[in-house]
């Protein structure tokens, strides 16, 4: 009996400390911003980010690079009240903390497809999402807003869904089905298409 309550202790407790870990890494990315904010208008002597690019689509350390902690960029769900700091990488360490953006891909802003990876557990969620919701992508530089047009269940090696485009994109990956946790078999992906940016 103390085995089998071990067995559903550790991965409750595991899950706890991730979401405790994923707001932790959320309230970092918004004292970023508003520290950055507060500072944009009034750059100190010799502060490099304050010449580096930010307009959207820059290529520049400001609009490449995560920050000390790797914190890249910010997603929110606004239907589903889902607000998360994006890491940049999609490693097993970086995914047990929160979202995670394949470094292949664009950047939020950047002509191209953005990719973004999270566990099942961080998502469940995102099984009502529909064609018409709204995704947006907060960074340094400026806020984009992407519409779900189509989603699909696919191969998890199949790689074609992070192929670059010429246009604007968004595309959301996790493990398919939500409800299996670690034991998912397949992906669930999003498309999306970015309607506005800043």
């Amino acid at each position: 009996m103390t085995a089998g309550l071990l067995a559903a202790a550790v991965p409750g407790a595991m899950l706890l400390s991730a979401i405790w870990q994923e707001n932790q890494l959320t309230r970092q990315w918004v004292q970023q911003v508003e520290g950055s904010s507060q500072h944009r208008d009034r750059p100190a002597v010799g502060d490099t980010a304050a010449r580096a690019p930010s307009t959207p689509g820059a290529t520049g350390p400001a609009s490449a690079s995560a920050g000390a902690t790797g914190i890249a960029f910010a997603i929110r769900v606004p239907r589903l009240g889902y607000f998360a700091a994006v890491r940049q990488g999609v490693s097993l360490d970086v995914l047990f903390d929160g979202p995670g953006h394949y470094p292949t891909t664009a950047m939020p802003g950047q002509r191209g497809n953005v990719g973004i990876a999270a566990h099942n557990t961080y998502w469940i969620a995102f099984g009502s999402l529909v064609p018409g919701d709204a995704v947006i992508l907060e960074t340094r530089q400026g806020t984009f807003t992407y519409k779900i047009y189509g989603s699909s269940i696919v191969a998890p090696n199949n790689g074609t869904v992070l192929a670059p485009t010429t246009d604007h994109r968004l595309t959301l990956t996790t493990c398919w089905p939500l409800w299996a946790g670690a034991l998912a078999t397949r992906r669930l992906v999003f498309f999306a298409e970015q309607v506005s940016g800043s």
